[in-house]
C-alpha cells in the first residue's frame, strides 16, 4: 500500500520560512520522480517543484529562487524549503510520486500553507 505523508505546513508571515517533508512507503522510491503541487481555493492543482535526483530538478516559475526541493532516498523522504513566502503561495500543498516513464501518480492528503500578516 502505497503512502505518502506530508507535514510541516502551517500559518508564517509574509517574507518567512517552512520546510515541508513527505515520507513515501509502499514504492521503490528511488524509481519514482517525487514532486510538490499546490492547489489554493479556486484554482487548479499546480506543479510547484518536482525532482529526479539531486541535480535533475524543476521548478514553477513563481518559486524559482525562493523555493528548494530535495530528496533523501536513504529515509524515502523529499523536502521543500521555502523562503521569503509571499500570500500567493497560500494552498494546499500535496506530495506526488510517479514512476518513472509512466503516466501513474500517488497523492498525498496534503498540508496547509498559510502566508498571511
Amino acid at each position: 500500500q502505497v503512502q505518502l505523508v506530508e507535514s510541516g505546513g502551517g500559518l508564517v508571515q509574509p517574507g518567512e520560512s517552512l520546510r515541508l517533508s513527505c515520507a513515501a512507503s509502499g514504492i521503490i522510491f528511488r524509481i519514482h520522480k517525487m514532486g510538490w503541487y499546490r492547489q489554493a481555493p479556486g484554482k487548479e492543482r499546480e506543479l510547484v517543484a518536482d525532482i529526479i535526483s539531486g541535480s535533475n530538478t524543476n521548478y514553477a516559475d513563481s518559486v524559482k529562487g525562493r523555493f528548494t526541493i530535495s530528496r533523501d532516498n536513504a529515509k524515502n523522504t523529499i523536502y521543500l524549503q521555502m523562503n521569503n513566502l509571499k500570500p500567493e503561495d497560500t494552498a494546499v500543498y500535496y506530495c506526488a510520486a510517479n514512476p518513472i516513464s509512466t503516466t501513474r501518480y500517488y497523492w498525498g492528503q496534503g498540508t496547509q500553507v498559510t502566508v498571511s500578516s
